[in-house]
């Protein structure tokens, strides 16, 4: 089978997948903006292609984030065009269309499949754009009209998806209901081998400072410190935490920058804005056991989480993070928002501990209780680890269900272009 992939930060979710299909014996081709050559990986041919231009200066703010869309699918477009000058005619195009370049492709291949992964369809209301009081909506009446306009991507594709799959049933939700018979829930994959308890890991700390899993260690993980991992609620947990438990260390992994929601004010960043609140409660003695890692290869990402004694999870109702499910893998114990995305994987008292998102006392009261029993921590860990490897485990699990998913794919019947 003749296979294209389409990511534009390749090979992104398809890290997995794109492999398998190449070791089966499919021909698998994908299209990206980054790569500068072409190249090989894992079997798989990696073709580039280039962006020319950016968006319209003063064009209407809404507008600007389609603008993006169309102008990554025009030059994807012209990509595809030379693809099949060139002779290549796939069965099955699978894309991740959150950035548009998928857009036209059923314009150059109307025969082939298009399987589309499913991340989120963006939605107004009070458990979306209203979920944080704290930070609230400047232009609330104007929300649903803004996402409306912002969901043309997802409108778009929709007409053309043969199938989606998305990775847990709250983003397959997410979508109109219309279009969620078409979604198989498939999570990208775990890999349990790797991301595993390790009695003898060791984790460097800022200060010089190495910790083990014998030392007590709080952690907490975001792509980038900011309120929509609750990184605002952790940092106001700190003072009560540091102060009840005087020998834990605490490490934050994450990015200053902004992956979800708004920007912080001009020349500040989140991670900075949270910590100049809550220094002042907190003793230098105590903030000497705070330590932030900022962004760290993989590799000391495992380190940190099979050191952590109790690990932190805060989310709005968005996309589940892998580290939550990695975290798990590796036998953590686990405190998290009672968040939909997030009951999806902690049962309350079973394979984690909910607490309310805002509930800062609560976050502390329930960190401190495992901090102090071990035997409750190895209890959770233990039964978050086999959640995992029951649901979640890349080889036994996902990956073979998201090979059916593009086996069934390029057995159906294509969907047409809509007729103007």
């Amino acid at each position: 089978m003749k296979i294209l992939l389409i990511h534009q930060n390749f090979p992104g979710q398809f890290k997995h997948l794109g492999p398998a299909l190449a070791k089966r014996g499919d021909q698998v081709v994908v299209l990206t903006p980054k790569v500068k050559e072409s190249t090989t990986w894992k079997g798989i041919t990696i073709l580039p292609y280039g962006v020319a231009r950016g968006t319209t200066p003063g064009i209407h703010p809404w507008l600007a984030d389609f603008e993006t869309k169309l102008i990554r699918g025009s030059a994807c477009h012209e990509a595809a065009v030379a693809l099949r000058n060139r002779g290549f005619d796939p069965d099955v195009i699978l894309a991740h269309h959150g950035w548009g370049e998928s857009l036209f492709l059923k314009d150059v291949w109307p025969d082939a499949r298009l399987g589309l992964y499913c991340e989120l369809y963006h939605r107004s209301g009070k458990q979306e754009t209203g979920f944080d009081p704290e930070f609230p909506s400047t232009t609330p009446d104007r929300d649903t009209l803004r996402l409306r306009i912002k969901n043309i991507n997802n409108r778009l594709h929709e007409e053309v998806m043969d199938a989606g799959i998305s990775p847990t049933q709250f983003q397959a939700g997410t979508y109109p209901e219309k279009y969620q018979s078409r979604i198989t829930i498939s999570h990208d994959g775990i890999d349990t081998r790797l991301v595993r308890p390790d009695a003898d890991a060791r984790l460097d700390l800022t200060d010089g400072t190495t910790v083990t899993a014998r030392d007590e260690v709080i952690t907490f993980i975001n792509r980038n410190l900011e309120p929509y991992r609750g990184y605002h609620v952790f940092m106001r947990a700190l003072p009560d935490l540091l102060r009840r438990r005087p020998r834990a260390q605490v490490v934050l992994l994450g990015g200053d920058e902004t992956s979800y929601g708004a920007k912080p004010p001009q020349g500040k960043t989140w991670k900075q804005i949270f910590i100049d609140e809550v220094r002042p409660a907190i003793p230098d003695g105590d903030w000497a056991r705070v330590h932030f890692l900022g962004r760290v290869p993989y590799a000391t990402f495992l380190s940190m989480i099979q050191v952590s004694s109790v690990h932190v999870y805060l989310t709005y109702p968005f996309v589940l993070s892998w580290s939550l499910l990695e975290a798990m893998s590796a036998e953590c114990a686990i405190v998290a928002s009672d968040t939909a995305p997030v009951r999806e994987a902690i049962i309350h008292g079973e394979t984690g501990m909910l607490v309310d998102f805002f509930d800062t006392a609560a976050l502390v009261e329930r960190t401190c209780e495992l901090l102090e029993s071990r035997e409750h921590r190895d209890i959770l860990g233990s039964n978050a680890r086999r959640f995992v490897r029951q649901r979640y485990d890349l080889q036994s699990v996902c990956l073979p269900r998201q090979l059916k998913w593009v086996d069934d794919l390029a057995r159906a019947h294509p969907i047409k272009l809509p007729q103007d």
